[in-house]
């Protein structure tokens, strides 16, 4: 199979982090934007669309815009002396040469409209605003609908008859308005009440559909059955029996594709799966005709699944998790159960046993990376090939390991799976049995065990691009309707900003398949939440439509309370969507006031220090020891310069520990007072959120190095392994204590090391290995990263994982997770870290010590809780990072009853423990690289 698709990042201009996405057939390429990318992506140029430019005559590209049953728009100046028509072939022989257009084609006039596009035109197309427009005129029907299933092209003659110009055209928007009632068909399969599919598929641009039907997956000759088309819809569709259940099928769609024939545009038989299937055989070859709603599927309890209560986005915490990693490593999983959803069913096993641990501690939600239909997985056991190598025989920070897991990357198990192919099937490599609905009942047991485990379950779903389009074998959407689910660029070829081929939410039917994909999963699969891949891709009205269409969902109807459901998401602002370029986009600022969250970038860099992008590795931050405790690099500048950014950085963290709020205003570390739109983040608004629950505050994330692996690179090398872990526990309590939802990444509380792999999408479970005891380290030092994605860092990488003393031991690891499991304690008893609302975080939340006087290293917070479930008047964190014991004086404490939190009062971490209070003076000492956290009765 091809070679998946990279999940890495590219600088763009300028020093903040940004996000690309690229691939290169059979080459590993660079490429993804994720939690760890950020807002001057839109720094990235967008593709350029140009208008009012001279016109070839080219019919391998599509230049021309139909945007409604009324008006073309062309992309350059028209000539008043020249002629204009709209020709239309249904044999797909247009072709031009010396002047002439050949072929069969029926003809439209077109009349120049010199006033362009309308103002409706214009907001509904802007990328295409400046175009010129052609009036098409009244056309009946029927001739729309048949010009619609052929070859087009808008073709200008000269006063001679000569053609002097010609293209193609783009038709989604013309199939949005003819079509407009196909947003409210049901697709796919739909069940009635005595078992009976109705098999539905918009196919508008089609000749012909038909239904091929297996008796099984293996079956080499199918039973072809007509469908017929609603012309009202562009619905094909055929009602079946009840003895199809069961069964496998595929649709023969018959089309006019421009991108067959090399380019060159040809009619062709596709057979093709559906887009709204449910279950499929082995490797997505084929749709599986089942219920959901088939007792069968459902495991034990499933009817009447008792449900973690709801936690809503300001309270959350998330715990980030890859369906393999889960259990691939885990010895106490059945060996034919590890990597799988049915894993998450052995509630005895170290994996869930650790996971109900964290639950107990205050953990919410287990958000688990891509878990539907992927294209970059064998699903047959028997098609993988693991590494070969005893990679446990090499050196700490040799090439070997990598160079073995390479040459097996492409048919190995692993794989992030951020490559949908389906999007609403559970991805068949996570089953026991991925020939069928074994799949559907083992995603379902899956969520019943983390649900029995006290977890909630976000999924984290990829609509904005597809694993391939076009004509390849492996591409769906583009073979049923060609050149609409996907977005084009201004000759027609399809966008991969993303990394692949763009989706086009924006057009009718793939915002649709957006609304109805997420809505299944929640009612069918009682999926709690979703996490949106590169959501600024999409557009902001896509988004509300998802959130109104889980709150339609309810107990009583759906078995799921769809108002309850989280959604968050990626919300970078690049590629050729960049700036609302052709829509509003669901990007962090944009989605203010929405109550859907996006993921905050700012206070992440500001305690890793840098940004994902920086040839040194070793650039500081808050977290990481910056201006007080210097780890030589010449890349974090002179002592001068380190104290300017360390101080700007804590303003950073400040407006994070906010919920990154627009408006909140402090007192700045230059002694101003600011917004937090006036913060300065890399050029743009550190602060853009109008609720603090729309934060996702995190300090690491699947992408880039692990926090454990950044702390390596970042901190002084001879750091005592205590100290790294007082650091993490540092960097860790940022995201904890701050306002809004809670994100981290499974393993961080644990030391979790990919040995300094920034990109461990495709580096099999060797780099990725998640181990639920710690006998075996914490998975650093297991050789030099793949080369792919961080041969530019090995000279920076070698002297650390040849360093045993970086590996952490049983005792580290342990007080990691005893730090942690402190903080998940007092965050969910604590009122103090969920305010509902900016108008209390302004009221309630303070920092005392701020200005022009405060301390570099250190950051007091303070939260008025009078009246907040808890009993206690205020409470207060110092979030110490230097290697010193400091003192901070709040005067609002002062002759107050002040004490450590109880859970820190009986913390097994004896240094906190020695933290103290001056009620003559309301100072509060904090030991070094500590966290403390007091309460005033």
């Amino acid at each position: 199979m091809r070679p998946p698709h990279t999940r890495s990042e590219r600088p763009p201009p300028g020093t903040g982090p940004g996000a690309v996405r690229a691939v290169a057939a059979g080459l590993v390429a660079t490429a993804l934007a994720l939690p760890l990318l950020g807002a001057s992506a839109a720094a990235l140029p967008a593709p350029a669309e140009p208008a009012g430019q001279a016109v070839g005559a080219d019919l391998t590209e599509q230049r021309a815009h139909w945007i409604d049953r009324t008006t073309v728009l062309w992309p350059g100046d028209l000539d008043p002396e020249h002629t204009y028509a709209l020709v239309a072939s249904g044999d797909a022989g247009l072709d031009v040469s010396g002047g002439e257009l050949g072929g069969t084609y029926e003809t439209l006039d077109l009349t120049a409209d010199p006033d362009g596009p309308t103002e409706d035109q214009r907001a509904a197309w802007p990328h295409l605003a400046d175009l010129s427009a052609l009036d098409v005129g009244r056309v009946n029907g029927p001739r729309l609908r048949t010009a619609l299933t052929g070859r087009l092209a808008v073709v200008e003659r000269d006063g001679d008859g000569a053609v002097v110009a010609a293209t193609g055209v783009q038709i989604p928007g013309v199939l949005d308005d003819v079509y407009a009632d196909a947003a409210d068909a049901d697709l796919g399969a739909v069940w009635d009440a005595r078992g009976r599919p109705t098999i539905s598929l918009w196919a508008p641009t089609a000749r012909s559909v038909s239904l091929e039907l297996y008796d099984d997956s293996a079956s080499d000759t199918p039973r072809t059955v007509r469908m017929r088309q609603d012309h009202r819809t562009g619905v094909w569709s055929v009602r079946g029996r009840d003895d199809w259940a069961g069964r496998f099928y595929t649709f023969d769609v018959r089309v006019f594709s421009p991108y067959a024939d090399g380019g060159r545009g040809a009619v062709v038989d596709n057979r093709v799966t559906d887009p709204y299937s449910v279950s499929l055989s082995t490797d997505s070859a084929r749709s599986h005709l089942v219920d959901p709603g088939d007792p069968d599927l459902a495991p034990e309890g499933w009817s009447d699944l008792a449900k973690p209560a709801a936690v809503p986005p300001e309270a959350a915490s998330v715990y980030e998790l890859h369906v393999r990693d889960h259990s691939i490593s885990d010895d106490t999983v059945p060996a034919g159960l590890r990597g799988t959803f049915a894993a998450f069913a052995q509630p005895g096993s170290d994996g869930m046993r650790e996971l109900a641990a964290l639950a107990e501690d205050g953990m919410d939600y287990v958000h688990l990376l891509p878990a539907f239909d992927v294209g970059s997985v064998p699903e047959d056991p028997a098609d993988r090939s693991e590494p070969a190598c005893d990679l446990d025989s090499f050196e700490s920070d040799s090439e070997e390991q990598q160079a073995c897991i390479a040459r097996t990357r492409g048919e190995d198990a692993f794989n992030w799976g951020y490559d949908p192919y389906h999007y609403t099937v559970p991805e068949g490599s996570y089953s026991t049995d991925p020939d069928g609905a074994t799949r559907v009942s083992e995603f379902r047991q899956m969520v019943g065990g983390l649900n029995g485990a006290g977890l909630r379950v976000v999924m984290d779903v990829v609509y904005n691009h597809t694993h391939q389009a076009g004509q390849d074998e492996h591409s769906v959407l583009d073979r049923i309707v060609p050149g609409y689910y996907h977005r084009l660029g201004a000759d027609g070829g399809v966008a991969t900003s993303t990394c692949c081929p763009n989706t086009a939410p924006e057009h009718l039917m793939m915002g649709k398949l957006v609304v109805d994909s997420v809505t299944t999963w929640a009612r069918e699969y009682k999926v709690d939440g979703f996490r949106f891949d590169l959501m600024g891709h999409h557009p902001k009205q896509n988004m509300l439509d998802v959130r109104a269409a889980l709150d339609e969902l309810t107990l009583e109807e759906d078995g799921v309370d769809g108002s309850s459901v989280l959604l968050y998401g990626e919300g970078w602002d690049f590629g050729e969507v960049a700036d609302d370029a052709r829509f509003e986009q669901a990007t962090q600022a944009n989605m203010a006031g929405t109550g859907i969250g996006t993921f905050n970038d700012r206070l992440r860099d500001a305690v890793r220090g840098g940004g994902p992008f920086d040839a040194d590795p070793r650039v500081q931050g808050f977290g990481s020891g910056l201006y007080t405790d210097p780890n030589g690099s010449p890349a974090n500048g002179t002592g001068e310069e380190q104290l300017a950014r360390l101080l700007g950085y804590q303003d950073l963290v400040k407006v994070g520990l906010t919920g990154n709020l627009r408006d909140y205003r402090f007192t700045a570390s230059s002694g101003e007072e600011a917004t937090g739109w006036e913060v300065d983040y890399n050029g743009a608004p550190a602060g853009y959120n109008l609720d603090p629950g729309e934060a996702v505050t995190y300090v690491d994330a699947h992408d880039n190095e692990t926090l454990y692996d950044a702390l390596a690179y970042k901190l002084p090398p001879d750091t005592p392994m205590e100290d790294r872990v007082r650091m993490q526990a540092l960097s860790l309590g940022t995201a904890a204590f701050g306002q809004g939802t809670l994100f981290v990444h499974a393993g961080s509380e644990r030391l979790r090391s990919k040995s300094l792999d920034r990109n461990s999408y495709d580096s099999g479970d060797w780099f990725n290995r998640l181990e639920w005891d710690c006998a075996d380290g914490n998975n650093f030092g297991v050789g030099l990263p793949p080369a792919w994605d961080n041969e530019d860092k090995w000279d920076y990488a070698r002297p650390l994982l040849a360093d045993p003393a970086l590996v952490a031991d049983c005792a580290a690891v342990e007080d990691a997770r005893e730090r942690f499991g402190e903080m998940l304690r007092i965050r969910e008893s604590t009122p103090a870290f969920s305010l509902g609302t900016a108008e209390e975080v302004q009221d309630r939340l303070s920092f005392p010590t701020s200005g022009a006087d405060e301390l570099p290293g250190v950051i007091t917070m303070r939260v008025d809780t009078t009246g907040l479930e808890g009993g206690w008047s205020s409470v207060t964190v110092v979030f110490n990072a230097t290697p010193e014991t400091v003192g901070q004086e709040v005067d609002a404490l002062a002759g107050g009853d002040v004490d450590l939190h109880p859970v820190q009062a009986e913390s097994a971490d004896e240094v906190v423990r020695e933290s103290s209070f001056d009620p003559d003076t309301g100072a509060l000492e904090v030991p070094p690289r500590t966290v403390a956290v007091f309460v005033e009765d």
